[in-house]
């Protein structure tokens, strides 16, 4: 039998995309087979059109391209998003590429399809029972903005829920927590999850505890922010990072309550991988158990972090050979 065809798959976010020349493989535990792999800086090009032609240019031809991001799709083909550098229109990029067809997928939903393939390996647990009992998986992560997915399991294969959680309001637990909403009102009528909690988040969350310590910022990006906290060489940067992790797990609880979360909750997006240890001994854990009653349901819920640079590719391809295959009548 001929071998499938190549194809691009693409995870757009606001600082890389992740591009991979993949292909059907056949195999149902691991369905995508990865024969090139790319990470660009989305700063360092002028369109995600460029990006994909700089990667197309070396290596086999192909006619197909699956894009993973976020945002909201309009029925001309173009999409709202609010963390990407530059517009993103799918009838651009296959005018521009001259392809067959290209398509999106939410970049989370993607992360969820990829999630049922990774090894105990690539995941750090952090909560819960160490086996994943039956029903719906939460995907989240924090990056240039914060993503969140649904897997539900069904009698006829997984469903995945895309969601906009990232931008819901933010809710606070804590004194300090309410205080540093209370200064990022001032400046917005809404002051969102991803608002805290992302990069550019941990920036927001710093400047404001700042302001209320009345110091002078000494950082001017999320990843000095990080450095100095896990050097713990600067005491407001390791408090904005403790207040990050805080924050998160309860708003990871909140999830995890709001959609019925049984069979887990794997941790992706840029952040976290970075902070692990951090992560591992800050108030993250007691933060998502502490729920009052529920507290004893969510002690029932694994919670791990994904370490997988890949998962964006890798979904958004699992996500469209799903496609192609419930569209093609069988072979006889």
């Amino acid at each position: 039998m001929r071998a499938p065809a190549p194809f691009l798959a693409a995870d757009v976010g606001g600082t890389h995309v992740r591009v991979g020349r993949v292909q059907a493989s056949g195999d149902r535990a691991r369905p995508v087979s990865v024969l090139d792999y790319r990470k660009y800086r989305c700063a360092d090009f002028p369109s995600l059109s460029s990006i994909l032609e700089d990667f197309r240019s070396s290596g086999p031809a192909v006619r197909d391209c699956v894009i993973a991001s976020a945002g909201f799709p309009l029925a001309d083909g173009s999409v709202i998003t609010t963390n990407l550098p530059w517009p993103l229109s799918l009838p651009r990029i296959r005018q521009d590429l001259e392809l067959a067809s290209v398509h999106l997928v939410n970049d989370f939903e993607a992360v969820a399809h990829a999630t049922a393939y990774v090894d105990a390996s690539e995941m750090l647990q952090l909560a819960g029972p160490a086996h994943r009992p039956p029903g719906p998986m939460l995907v989240l992560g924090p990056g240039t903005g914060l993503g969140a997915a649904v897997w539900i399991p069904t009698e006829h294969g997984p469903v995945v829920l895309p969601t906009e959680a990232g931008q819901a309001a933010l809710a606070s637990n804590t004194e300090l927590e309410m205080a540093l909403v209370r200064h990022m009102l001032r400046e917005r009528s809404h002051v969102s999850v991803e608002h805290a909690l992302s990069g550019p988040g941990l920036m927001n969350l710093y400047r404001a505890l700042c302001a209320i310590r009345g110091t002078v910022p000494l950082h001017a990006a999320p990843g000095d922010i990080t450095a100095a906290a896990l050097a713990g060489s600067d005491p407001l940067a390791v408090e904005s990072l403790e207040v990050f992790c805080g924050l998160l797990g309860s708003t990871v609880g909140d999830m995890a309550l709001l959609y019925g979360i049984q069979g887990g909750i794997h941790l992706a997006g840029g952040i976290l991988p970075q902070i692990r240890d951090f992560l591992i001994g800050s108030r993250f854990v007691p933060r998502f158990l502490d729920k009052g009653p529920m507290r004893e349901a969510l002690e029932r819920i694994p919670v791990k972090l994904v370490e997988h640079g890949q998962l964006g590719v890798l979904g958004a391809a699992s996500w469209f050979i799903g496609r192609t295959q419930a569209a093609t009548p069988a072979q006889q």
